[in-house]
């Protein structure tokens, strides 16, 4: 029950997150299009997509993983072995086995728990959702250090060429002397 709850409170943060990491991108390529740091604003416009897009990634894998938790928790008739622990081939000697199930969120997965030990992975939850998530959300982080390095890179050339900060203070580390 603690897994379903988790998971209840799981997808609205990520959809939260999605909608929020939207708004920024789309108000970033908005400045981008008025500002003269276009590049830098397109990248953390980039970077804010791919970590929306990670968010709801990873809360489609989310909903696969309830989903396949209601679907265990759903005891009664032909309830044994377990309802998400049937779908694998190749494991059917292994069936009979099943007496409960875990779940895992990095990566997200059901696995089938054996007696005896042991247990596989039931495949409710594709490995190329929690691929594509990290994949997307690695792109992010690596957008946005690289907008930061860049936005660090065109106020040192703007200092070096006499042109004063639009922050007024000559610097990008808060003092007031200038360079």
């Amino acid at each position: 029950m603690a897994v379903i709850l988790f998971l209840l409170i799981l997808l609205p943060v990520c959809a939260g997150l999605a909608f929020g990491l939207t708004g920024y991108g789309i108000g970033a390529l908005a400045r981008s299009g008025r500002s003269g740091g276009r590049t830098v604003s397109a990248l953390r416009a980039l970077a804010a997509f791919c970590g929306a897009a990670a968010a709801v990634v990873y809360a489609w894998g989310g909903l696969l993983l309830a989903g396949a938790v209601v679907e265990a928790e759903d005891g009664g008739t032909n309830s044994s072995p377990l309802l998400p622990c049937r779908d694998v081939t190749g494991r059917e000697e292994e069936l009979q086995r099943v007496v409960d199930y875990s779940v895992g969120f990095v990566p997200l997965r059901f696995d089938c728990e054996l007696t005896g030990g042991g247990s596989y992975d039931s495949g409710a939850v594709p490995g190329a959702v929690s691929a594509n998530a990290a994949g997307l959300a690695l792109s992010g982080v690596v957008l946005a250090v690289s907008a930061r390095y860049g936005a660090e890179r065109a106020v040192r050339t703007r200092n070096r060429a006499g042109t004063p900060s639009p922050h007024g203070d000559g610097g990008t580390d808060g003092d007031r002397n200038g360079p």
